[in-house]
Order: C-alpha cells, then structure tokens, then sequence
C-alpha cells in the first residue's frame, strides 16, 4: 500500500517585484497553512517522508506543516523538479520514489497538484486551493505501478474556518 498526500502551497504575496520561485507567503497564507496543518494529524500516515519544491511560498508551507506534524524540518527534502506545474513532471517524480518509502507527504503548484489528484484520485476536485490537502491511497507496493488510487481525505482551508 502507498500513500501519497499533496498539499498545494499556501498563498503567496505578489505585492513585491521578485522572482516567481522568490515569491513568500502572504498574511492568509501563513494562517491558513497554521489552520490546515493544525487539522490534519488523523489523516496522515504514521510514517512519512516530506518532499517540498525548492520554491519559496513551497518550502516555507512545508515548514509550517512539518513544524504542525512535529517532523523534523532538517528532514524535509526539496527536490528541484517539483518546481513545475505540469502534472506529467508531477506524476514521472512521484512514480520515481523509492519503494521502501510507504508514504509521502509532498509540497507543490497548481495545475500539477489538481490534475494529478484527479487523475489519480476517484474524487473530482475543481481546483485544490492554496494550502488544499488530499490524501490518495494506493493498492500496490511500487510507486511506478500506482494507478487510479482511492481519495481518502480532502482538507480546504474554508472547510475549517
């Protein structure tokens, strides 16, 4: 069995003139990744390994979430690729991942992370929202053989306002 969750960053500030792999977290972002990741301990694995796009609206969701789920964020790994928005990129890096890892909780951008999940998901979402969390399960032992897997949980930031 594989689990796989995705958690899309939190909002992002376009006030300043950066580059967009630059752009931080806005003041919404940085409370609903607070509200989002306070909310989610039931609903992920024992084990896990968290993957996070090096971007910086990416890297600092995943440390608000680490920091929530008591992982240690020297643990966290960000992987280069996981900086695009293109669910076939999403899907190659996910079915890379090493078999001994059941779990992993992974940190990246829309449109990549709403086509994978309904892709790979048996719930159609119409856009996962910043700092949206979905839980996919998986009837395999290898990440390259996943396939259509079972929508286990949806946490959106309004859902918990």
């Amino acid at each position: 069995m594989k689990n796989l969750v995705l958690v899309r960053h939190a909002k992002s500030n376009w006030d300043m003139p950066l580059k967009d792999i630059d752009r931080p977290l806005d003041q919404r972002g940085l409370q609903d990744a607070h509200l989002v990741s306070s909310n989610i301990q039931k609903h992920v694995p024992k084990k896990y390994i968290i993957w996070s796009s090096p971007a910086k609206r990416a890297s600092d969701t995943a440390v608000i979430f680490a920091q929530n789920m008591l992982y240690p964020i020297e643990n966290i790994v960000y992987k280069e690729e996981l900086y695009t928005f293109d669910e076939k990129q999403l899907e190659h890096i996910v079915k890379s991942c090493a078999n001994s890892f059941d779990s992993v909780i992974l940190f990246g951008h829309n449109a990549a992370i709403t086509n994978f999940v309904n892709k790979f998901g048996d719930v159609f979402i119409d856009n996962v929202p910043t700092s949206g969390f979905v839980s996919l399960e998986f009837d395999t032992d290898y990440w390259d053989k996943i396939n259509k897997g079972k929508t286990k949980k949806i946490i959106m930031p309004k859902d918990l306002k």
